[in-house]
């Protein structure tokens, strides 16, 4: 059965990678949800998708250039005109704190391809670990030596790997990367990727899944996962699917 990931939250309806986002998804039925991680100047784990603020916040600059006290000051909804008021850029900690009291799976994607923060693997590790949430984490990057470091740091932890382009053979460089899963673009999913990968026992998650045709067609495939912007109404799709 295919599991909805709210991919940074209800991102469609909601300021992406914020409480609100991800209160939503829980909200609407999501399986999970998908977030993205950084380090600030004085090295908190802050979950936003871009390198700079400038985009989903009405302040501006790099992550890692900015206090996690100055950061806290910034407004991730100020895109969304006043509907959502004041929503901070979250710590990890916070989110999986209230991640903890609910059944939901968490998909940490470190966003370590154009930065490499140093320690960024270990802080995010030691924060899953001390809210018992091994079981329920996947840690997924486009570094793919970030992930061969997760995996050596913490092999009870999955691990997934993240790509755009068609992969050739990918069976065997997930064999060779120790992986547990792919995260690729849903372009690149076809039925007989789809089998292969459950043949062989690799979770294929497809990103970013939003129409209508799309996510059924990915429902027909048997995929493990789909990240979607929008979950309540993909969780509406996949109980109409027969």
């Amino acid at each position: 059965m295919t599991l909805i990931f709210a991919h940074r939250g209800a991102a469609g309806t909601h300021p992406e990678n914020t409480m609100a986002a991800f209160i939503e998804a829980e909200k609407a039925g999501a399986d999970g949800i998908e977030l993205d991680v950084q380090l600030t100047k004085d090295g908190e784990v802050v979950v936003i998708h871009d390198e700079t603020v400038d985009r989903t916040t009405d302040g501006s600059g790099w992550v890692k250039d900015i206090t996690y006290r100055e950061l806290r000051r910034l407004n991730a909804a100020a895109m969304w005109d006043g509907k959502h008021g004041h929503c901070p850029i979250p710590h990890l900690e916070e989110v999986l704190a209230w991640l903890s009291s609910t059944r939901m799976a968490v998909n940490i994607e470190l966003k370590n391809s154009l930065i490499a923060y140093e320690t960024l693997e270990q802080k995010t590790i030691s924060l899953v670990r001390r809210y018992g949430l091994e079981k329920r984490t996947i840690l997924s990057s486009f570094n793919h030596h970030s992930m061969r470091l997760c995996r050596t740091l913490a092999p009870e932890i999955e691990t997934a790997l993240l790509y755009i382009e068609p992969l050739y053979a990918p069976w065997t460089y997930v064999r060779a990367m120790n992986a547990d899963g792919v995260h690729p673009h849903y372009r690149t999913v076809t039925a007989e990727f789809a089998a292969e990968a459950r043949r062989r026992g690799v979770a294929v998650r497809p990103f970013t899944v939003n129409k209508r045709n799309v996510m059924k067609t990915m429902f027909a495939y048997g995929v493990d996962a789909v990240f979607t912007d929008y979950p309540r109404q993909a969780k509406q799709w996949k109980e109409k699917t027969p």
